[in-house]
């Protein structure tokens, strides 16, 4: 990513901020348990130090953007590594007024008396009843500053990340490569008798080795019964001769996630009943690519794909009433795709520019047979791209592989 890209950043969200407004965001991303950077912090600066702060000023029309840094400190570089210096940081973000944290409050100070509107982004963590550090750092300006008007600044971001670059689809498109090497490092070395969590490090090792710096979430690797769980991550159980694996993984690329969903037959071979349910989930998915375009929404998109699955689960005798749907599938068939696997966006009609997934599931519980397909999509002026269509995914295709690349199914 280029300085200038994180510039086209801060003024997309510039664009959204009231005049005579001030925004702060903060590096670390906060509950994690080791360092993170925000995404939204990241997303306008393409910084990944720790401590840094990230000031935009709008007043008169006009963007103003400052950057607050670590001052070097011999001591920590021993201990933690050597931190970026004014230029370097300039050389990545783009930003030329940079400031060493030290002169942080005194130059706000200043900033609040000019303009007492105040952007934060005070989401909090689901499970956490404390006050996050910026819900903190709110209330202590709060105490001070009794008149400034604390604007919620996660709105900023949400309408700057909806549409995505070219060069951050790029990002996104290296992700999914380096996903796909992955993936197939799992077809070939898939086979009855080995735990899940091993299975699983294959995927690890391959995309580490081919650059990638992270995971989008916690790898699923699910074999039979556990197939049906939507969030199953334990990995923990023996790989059985018959079952089919279901695979919900993705690399990170300059932090850009990848978000893959594959089903494979653990000895290479569907069986026919698997193979029926498999094709039925794969129609689906080639319905929503042939419906994705500007102006749908999400939800409508997950009308259209339920009332394929009424259609095709009556044919098949699995279900008599549409109700019945719920029982075999009951999540959301797209989520935006970018910084984050669950991306921060403007939720509305899907506008070219923005990257979304395709996952339609079936599970069956009573017959081990849980199926999702899964890939990464641009919505486009017209239609769609399919970003990961290198990955894979017929029968055909997945029977061929694997009889070809696994020595273990020979």
């Amino acid at each position: 990513m280029t300085k200038e890209e994180y510039i086209r950043h801060r003024n997309r969200i510039a664009k959204k901020m009231i005049d005579n407004s001030i925004l702060v965001s903060f590096a670390p991303r906060e509950g994690e348990d080791f360092y993170q950077p925000d995404r939204n912090f990241l997303y306008a600066t393409g910084i990944k130090e720790s401590r840094d702060r990230l000031v935009i000023i709008k007043r008169n029309g006009k963007m103003f953007d400052y950057l607050f840094i670590q001052e070097y400190d011999p001591v920590a570089e021993k201990w933690v590594g050597r931190t970026l210096n004014c230029d370097e940081a300039s050389d990545i973000s783009g930003i030329n007024a940079i400031f060493y944290l030290k002169d942080f409050d005194s130059f706000l100070h200043n900033q609040i008396t000019l303009s007492p509107n105040l952007y934060l982004d005070l989401e909090r963590g689901e499970d956490s009843d404390s006050l996050s550090y910026t819900e903190q750092f709110a209330k202590n300006i709060k105490d001070k500053y009794p008149y400034v008007n604390i604007l919620q600044g996660r709105s900023l971001f949400s309408y700057a990340r909806t549409i995505k670059s070219k060069e951050e689809i790029d990002e996104i498109r290296k992700a999914i490569h380096i996903t796909r090497l992955g993936i197939e490092e799992l077809m070939k070395n898939v086979k009855p008798g080995l735990y899940e969590y091993q299975l699983e490090s294959y995927f690890d090792q391959t995309i580490k080795f081919n650059g990638a710096n992270g995971f989008s979430f916690s790898t699923i690797a699910a074999s039979g019964a556990n197939s049906c769980c939507l969030h199953y991550s334990s990995n923990k159980d023996i790989i059985r001769d018959n079952d089919i694996m279901l695979f919900d993984l993705g690399a990170t690329n300059n932090y850009y996630c990848a978000d893959i969903s594959r089903t494979i037959p653990v000895n290479g071979k569907f069986s026919p009943r698997q193979k029926e349910i498999y094709n039925i989930v794969l129609k689906g998915q080639a319905l929503m690519f042939n419906t994705i375009k500007p102006g749908i929404t999400q939800r409508e998109l997950n009308k259209i794909l339920r009332q394929y699955y009424c259609v095709e689960l009556k044919k098949i005798g699995l279900i008599k009433e549409d109700a019945e749907l719920d029982k075999y599938y009951f999540h959301g068939v797209s989520h935006h795709l970018g910084l984050d696997c669950h991306d921060l966006c403007d939720y509305g009609p899907l506008e070219a520019g923005a990257v979304i997934s395709n996952e339609p599931g079936l599970y069956i519980p009573e017959e081990k047979i849980g199926i999702r397909i899964e890939d990464d999509v641009l919505v486009t002026e017209d239609g769609c791209e399919n970003l990961s269509e290198e990955i894979i995914k017929s029968v055909d295709e997945i029977e061929v592989f694997m009889k070809k690349y696994n020595p273990n199914l020979k």
